[in-house]
């Protein structure tokens, strides 16, 4: 009888409000791991996005992990985590060079340098490459070619789309990550984990954006053709909603929380007066009047998203419509009311395809960190060198910039 073999994997989400560690376990030939442990810790020591206060980030991290280490019964030394914070953002690169073979004919070796060449760039003051994806080649001017490799010319190009972010930021992040004792596997952003997640082959390849509103920032990442076309992080999110309502119902901010997660909605019927007890005492607010702020804060974030549509000219024009993710993705009339504003068809992303061992996890929250979890199954062990924080983003598409990317970097 052949003895049963198991790998497990973890993604870590360092969020605003709260870190959230997913472990899963993958027996023999399985596709897909079991979801052995789902845990969450609440954080505050983070400001829009980024660490703030690193002994705090730290403790919220170590509760996590030592949580998820005692419901799954394993030991965690690495994860896969998230980078978060609007210092995060994308450039457009590309990369050249000239087939010195004899007869001409593109290796993988080629291929690899001309990904490497594009990766050559003026980077802006205190910024570090964290992901880089190849799009696709040119050979002696044949556009659209997705594995050049066998083909034969004289001039390969790669267009490719590099993620940037702060080295402070990443510094603070492998602060706290020292701390709680923890290896970072690889790094990415919220929205490319939950892709991981939410998105299926037919939506990355007809055009797709996942939208992760987050409690201090909206992550954004489009896909297109398989391929990663846009990453952005506009700094709004929950809180924002958060900090309007105690504004304009003139209460206080744990109230005003309160208001939001257990009462806000964006349909028009809410309306007339709205309760609750809180510390024994009577809670009351106009539900009109919450609709109408909460309203228009998320319509300025939709109204932001838009913007990075337009910054790749892809306004409207995305088949496969809109995937919304995060805490506040669960806000009711928040699927309409994106399909009104983006003019393109919306819903609340979901895996259920993902086996789980554990029961009750939020699935629109949990999104971020099962894709991570995903992410550190799929990309292997990091190994040595300058690029090995150079995760490849969605890794299940047919993209054949993943191989090029997993073999470069010597991924399993």
């Amino acid at each position: 009888m052949t003895e049963e073999k198991f790998s497990y994997f973890v993604g870590l989400d360092i969020g605003t409000k709260a870190v959230r560690c997913v472990v899963g376990e993958l027996a023999n030939d399985a596709q897909t791991p079991n979801i052995l442990a789902a845990t969450s810790a609440p954080n505050s020591g983070m400001r829009k996005g980024n660490v703030a206060h690193v002994d705090e980030v730290a403790q919220a991290v170590i509760a996590a992990i030592t949580e998820a280490e005692r419901v799954s019964g394993r030991e965690l030394k690495s994860a896969t985590v998230n980078v978060n914070g609007s210092h995060v953002e994308g450039i457009n690169s590309k990369g050249v060079i000239a087939i010195s073979s004899p007869d001409r004919e593109i290796s993988h070796e080629d291929r690899l340098r001309v990904e490497e060449a594009a990766t050559i760039v003026q980077l802006p003051a205190n910024k570090d490459i964290i992901q880089v994806f190849a799009k696709n080649y040119r050979l002696d001017g044949q556009d659209n070619i997705k594995n050049p490799v066998g083909m034969h010319g004289v001039r390969l190009e790669v267009d490719t789309h590099i993620l940037l972010a702060s080295t402070p930021a990443l510094k603070s992040l492998e602060q706290v990550l020292d701390r709680a004792e923890l290896g970072a596997a690889h790094r990415t952003v919220s929205s490319l984990a939950a892709a991981e997640a939410v998105l299926d082959r037919k939506q990355k390849d007809s055009g797709v954006a996942v939208v992760d509103i987050g409690a201090a920032t909206t992550n954004v990442v489009v896909i297109e053709d398989g391929e990663v076309e846009h990453i952005a992080v506009i700094p709004m999110g929950g809180n924002h909603i958060t900090n309007d309502l105690a504004i304009g119902l003139k209460t206080d901010l744990d109230v005003a929380d309160l208001i939001k997660v257990k009462h806000a909605s964006l349909s028009k019927a809410a309306s007339g007066e709205g309760s609750f007890v809180k510390s024994g005492e009577e809670i009351r607010f106009d539900r009109e009047m919450m609709r109408i702020i909460t309203e228009a804060r998320v319509e300025e974030i939709l109204e932001y998203v838009d913007r990075e549509f337009k910054k790749i000219h892809r306004s409207r024009k995305l088949p496969g419509g809109i995937v919304l993710v995060g805490g506040s993705a669960k806000l009711p009339g928040l699927v309409d009311l994106t399909k009104d504003v983006l003019q393109l068809p919306a819903r609340v992303g979901k895996w259920n395809y993902i086996p789980r061992v554990v029961d009750d996890i939020d699935e629109t929250v949990f999104a971020p960190a099962v894709g991570l979890m995903m992410l550190d199954m799929l990309l292997g062990p990091p190994q040595s060198g300058m690029f090995d924080e150079l995760p490849t983003g969605i890794v299940q598409s047919v993209s054949s910039s993943l191989n090029s990317i997993l073999r470069r970097f010597k991924r399993r």
